[in-house]
């Protein structure tokens, strides 16, 4: 087996000069994304995750007209010898009891993809935008998706907004089947040791993915997964552990820094024990209810209890969220290593300092080894280092 290195939820900004994800940057395009996914941040795996959406779907059939993008024996498409390309799409589903989730399906060739987005054409206004709500129900877009060879993957599973067990449902199975969900994401103000403390999630398999609405975020979470050859079908065998595939470890935030981690007040950004509560502003509207809290609330067990196949969960920091680290800074390590996942994963602390001087090189060999305090994040604001 070989390790590679997976990041399964990156969006597009604009396609063919047209709007693909609303919030997304500009410069999230096609292009950018692949070459930024495999040279910059050194990927061996990425999911367009808005590969299915019509303009995005017509640029990548020109790419492979171009030769840019080469079908794999196995699915997937492979990008300038250097990176797997899996085709997806995120559909947004309206809760059985109000609220809605967000879901991932991955397809193994664009002519799956194709197919699902004619299928698509009949439950959504807009197939050409991401995200988009489909008027069908979570049974039936298993269905359609794995009935055309697809993985079916639970989105940021503890967002307030458009997470299943956000403010959604308390238990996945009261939304869908278990069974039949290929994976769940874990989402970025949430880790492994917050997510086993759900009993019924034991089974699954978790992965920490970017949700990357902007170049500099690709990879900010990722995967190294362990397979013999880079394919869809072995990224299928990782997500169910066939054979020796795996999760070998997920790499994410330290929940804190995630914007959703605890219930805040939008008005004043204070800290409240509930989503209920009236803040000492004075402000009794307008808190957005963090995933800590949440799983406070809906969690049976009182410690993480982890299930012989979970993967360990390494906590990183992004380069660029590093304070004092500027783009000079960030250059020089870029032309020292070569990729961000370099910097992060075999930069030692003496190649540090004499790359940055030794001021910055220990601020920076400090952040990577987690020797900092946070000001936590939450209401939509990302935490801050505290060095």
């Amino acid at each position: 087996m070989n390790s590679y290195h997976a990041d399964f939820h990156v969006h597009i900004g604009r396609s063919l000069g047209k709007p693909v994800k609303i919030a997304a940057g500009s410069k999230l395009t096609l292009d950018n994304l692949l070459y930024h996914s495999a040279f910059v941040k050194g990927l061996d795996v990425v999911t367009v995750i808005d590969g299915v959406c019509d303009n995005v779907l017509t640029e990548v059939k020109q790419k492979m007209d171009q030769g840019d993008l080469i079908p794999v024996n196995g699915g997937g498409l492979m990008y300038r010898d250097r990176l797997l390309v899996i085709l997806g799409s995120e559909i947004e589903l309206a809760g059985p009891h109000g609220g809605a989730a967000h879901f991932g399906c991955w397809f193994p060739d664009v002519e799956s993809a194709s197919d699902f987005n004619t299928w698509l054409q009949t439950v959504q206004k807009n197939t050409s935008l991401s995200s988009q709500r489909a008027r069908t129900d979570a049974a039936t877009l298993l269905e359609e998706t794995h009935t055309r060879g697809g993985l079916f993957v639970i989105h940021h599973a503890f967002t307030p907004f458009k997470g299943i067990l956000g403010r959604c449902v308390s238990r996945i199975e009261d939304f869908l089947d278990p069974a039949l969900v290929d994976a769940l994401e874990l989402g970025l103000s949430a880790d492994t040791l917050m997510a086993d403390r759900l009993s019924e999630l034991a089974n699954f398999t978790f992965i920490t993915n970017s949700d990357a609405h902007g170049l500099d975020n690709i990879a900010r979470e990722y995967n190294r997964i362990s397979m013999k050859r880079p394919s869809f079908n072995e990224v299928r065998a990782v997500l169910h552990s066939v054979n020796g595939r795996r999760v070998e470890a997920n790499y994410g935030l330290h929940p804190q820094q995630g914007k959703y981690y605890r219930t805040r007040c939008r008005h004043c950004d204070t800290v409240v024990s509930s989503a209920d509560d009236t803040c000492l502003c004075g402000n009794d509207k307008g808190h957005v209810y963090g995933v800590w809290d949440r799983l406070e609330e809906i969690s049976d067990l009182a410690a993480a209890v982890h299930p012989k196949h979970r993967p360990p969960y390494i906590h990183h920091v992004p380069l660029r969220d590093i304070p004092g680290l500027g783009p000079r800074g960030y250059q020089k390590l870029m032309a020292a290593f070569g990729t961000e996942l370099a910097v992060r994963q075999r930069a030692t602390h003496s190649q540090l300092t004499d790359v940055l001087g030794e001021h910055m090189g220990q601020i920076v060999a400090r952040a990577l080894q987690g020797d900092f305090t946070w000001q936590v994040g939450g209401a939509g604001t990302y935490g801050k280092l505290v060095m």
